[in-house]
């Protein structure tokens, strides 16, 4: 028998570790190959066949996920907006969507996750067998930073919380799928030493009680785009997969590999050499762009090397002798060399940037 599932997608986390992007944009907005990392969570769900969907969203930010993600309609699904007063933890986002995903199962994807062989086959298995809860796990070097599996014959034993002596190596991934028996798991436990009803301990609780929850190890690429070098880390993987297209001007340049150039792109005396993406209305002159670069619309690169790196929107970078690499540029930002004398480095930056120096 085949159960129908809804989604539940949270994206109501404050982003402390992207800051300072996230001063001012939501975590989960943040493009990674010029898309916004929840959508590709969006995707995931409705290419698993789910079409009704909630997204957890905080007060704070979640006026600019309804305006990115509308009512779902571009991706082919049904959005509900669930506002969490305040990111109390996961178990406690699954009681916030209660009343949205009443008796039905539901997949719950967090929305700063990417999985590259998505959940499809995942979840079909979990519409037809009769298990109360499927958790994706994934080997991982440092497992004191997440939820950690112990398995027994393949059978989970037990959950931790980013425990200071991991018994393995098997960190949660962001993708879980429940019966609506986790509501009374979650109301079961008491807030963690940091005051946040923890996942791990609602599916503790689950195992516990003797229900069934069925572990599954990941065998692809997953990650969790909580901080820099792991934006970057993603960037890579995705544009590992580019298909190449060409929708730009090219004026006595060069597209060497896989490159995705949009509409009213124009490069001039230029190279680029893939995996390379380049958003819609840039212009590149007199530069280099190398592997493993995601250029966002409207972006204006004029004598400057960039590679590994994700410049988003409205961004100029113009003059400068060294090349930029693995770096994340916010939108809108100016950084030029100046021709005038005395010579000398001049900052405006926000809360928590960082910047090295050549």
């Amino acid at each position: 028998m085949r159960r129908e599932v809804k989604g539940l997608i949270l994206a109501g986390g404050r982003g402390t570790r992207l800051r300072p992007l996230t001063h001012t944009s939501a975590k989960q907005l943040v493009p990674v190959a010029n898309k916004p990392v929840l959508f590709y969570g969006i995707e995931s769900l409705a290419e698993a066949g789910i079409t009704e969907i909630g997204i957890i969203i905080a007060p704070e930010t979640g006026g600019e996920i309804r305006a990115a993600v509308g009512d779902g309609g571009r991706f082919g699904i049904s959005v509900t907006y669930i506002e969490q007063d305040a990111p109390l933890g996961l178990a406690h986002a699954v009681l916030t969507a209660e009343r949205f995903l009443a008796d039905a199962p539901f997949v719950m994807y967090l929305g700063d996750n990417l999985l590259r062989d998505g959940i499809v086959e995942l979840v079909d298995r979990f519409r037809t067998e009769q298990s109360d809860a499927l958790i994706l796990l994934t080997p991982v070097p440092d497992p004191e930073n997440y939820g950690v599996a112990e398995l027994e014959d393949g059978r989970i034993v037990s959950l931790t919380e980013k425990p200071e002596e991991p018994r393995t190596d098997l960190a949660l991934v962001g993708v879980y799928m429940f019966t609506h028996a986790v509501f009374d798991a979650a109301r079961a436990i008491e807030p963690s030493g940091r005051g946040e009803l923890e996942i791990t301990d609602a599916i503790q609780r689950l195992v516990d009680s003797g229900l069934s929850v069925d572990p599954h190890v990941v065998t692809g690429w997953w990650k969790d785009t909580g901080q820099v070098q792991d934006m970057l880390d993603a960037n890579q993987l995705i544009l590992d997969d580019l298909s190449p297209r060409m929708e730009g001007e090219l004026i006595d340049s060069r597209a060497e590999g896989r490159v995705a150039i949009d509409p009213d792109v124009v490069l001039e005396r230029s190279t680029v050499r893939g995996p390379v993406i380049i958003g819609r209305g840039a212009r590149v002159t007199d530069a280099y762009i190398g592997p493993y670069t995601a250029v966002g619309e409207d972006v204006t690169i004029q004598r400057a090397e960039l590679e590994h790196s994700i410049v988003l929107a409205g961004s100029s970078i113009r003059d400068l002798e060294g090349r930029i690499e693995a770096s994340l540029i916010g939108r809108n930002v100016s950084l030029s060399r100046s021709p005038a004398l005395p010579r000398a480095y001049r900052f405006v930056l926000g809360d928590n940037a960082e910047i090295a120096i050549l």
